[in-house]
């Protein structure tokens, strides 16, 4: 599907007029955004617009890495879109010339369509709006970046309330969930540093066609990438301080379970090797025949194994 945005030389504002119908020259700039387009659809990018090959290429073959590559008139910028469910990035493309803006992705994206209507809204209530299509750029890759941030704040709430609930599961359970926590921190990080260091690209590109302002609003998007990319990473050592007490709550408890073990064991040691003895089917044992011999038996194992807790609990290992 192709949706055209019109704005002619006296600010009039035309919506979805076919790209046929369009002499660019009769306009000061438009924004024809390609959602989920067929392959006739994508042939008018090399048709109608006539952009290099190769950034034809780079839209139909998925997935690039972010990028900003520059063509006579025209600069083409690769972007990641956020999948909210999975995590993973989708690709948008963007042409940007000086009276074109083209947006080209495979997927419908909900931000593309916040940026199409913020620039809607913009230009029917400010007619004098100087807007263009670099600006109508920076919308998108705006709503882009915004949309890292909720899955962000969701990991942060998750990690938040794995941390408070510490002693209360399994550590098997607990480490699953900080591992899966740390992959999809790792899928948000393979997303989002790319797109911090396009953003530092385009701050510091000569070539890119934007004044003075429109770099102020692109170094905004650049304090977001920045704050996203810190946050990820305070997030990634939070949960490699929350794996490594769960590891040593596990060995802490390990160790009290093998020392009362070992106490238990201790304490049964010298009473089995009385049982031992007095289990021996030897017929000429003095002790066999006495009549007091097997209460005076009991007697010196429970007293045996009772001094051997008190001694124990005195040196401290029931602590």
């Amino acid at each position: 599907m192709i949706r055209t945005l019109a704005v002619t030389h006296q600010g009039e504002v035309l919506m979805d007029k076919p790209l046929f119908e369009i002499n660019l020259e009769d306009y000061k700039w438009i924004w024809a955004d390609f959602s989920e387009p067929t392959s006739d659809e994508t042939m008018l990018l090399d048709t109608y617009f006539h952009f290099h090959p190769l950034a034809i290429e780079d839209c139909i073959h998925v997935l690039q890495r972010p990028k900003l590559d520059y063509y006579e008139d025209v600069q083409f910028f690769v972007l990641h879109a956020l999948n909210e469910t999975t995590l993973s990035a989708e690709e948008v493309d963007l042409f940007v010339g000086k009276s074109i803006f083209v947006s080209y992705h495979l997927h419908e994206q909900v931000e593309l369509e916040e940026a199409w209507d913020r620039v809607v809204k913009e230009l029917h209530n400010r007619k004098g709006w100087s807007g263009g299509p670099m600006l109508a750029a920076y919308t998108v890759m705006d709503k882009l970046v915004d949309n890292y941030f909720p899955s962000l704040y969701m990991i942060e709430d998750e990690l938040a309330e794995l941390d408070s609930r510490g002693g209360r599961e399994s550590v098997e359970e607990l480490l699953s969930q900080v591992f899966d926590v740390r992959g999809r921190l790792l899928k948000l990080r393979r997303t989002i540093v790319p797109m911090r260091d396009l953003m530092y690209r385009i701050l510091n590109s000569q070539h890119i066609q934007s004044n003075a302002e429109e770099r102020m609003y692109f170094g905004d998007i650049y304090d977001h990438l920045l704050k996203l990319t810190d946050m990820i990473e305070t997030d990634r050592e939070m949960t490699s301080d929350l794996r490594d007490s769960y590891i040593s709550l596990n060995s802490n408890r390990m160790n009290s379970i093998m020392k009362t073990l070992t106490v238990i064991t201790t304490i049964f040691m010298p009473l089995t090797l009385i049982a031992g003895i007095y289990g021996m089917n030897f017929k000429v044992m003095p002790e066999l025949n006495y009549a007091y011999g097997y209460p005076l038996v009991l007697l010196i194992m429970v007293l045996l194994g009772g001094s051997m807790v008190l001694w124990f609990q005195r040196r401290g290992w029931f602590k």
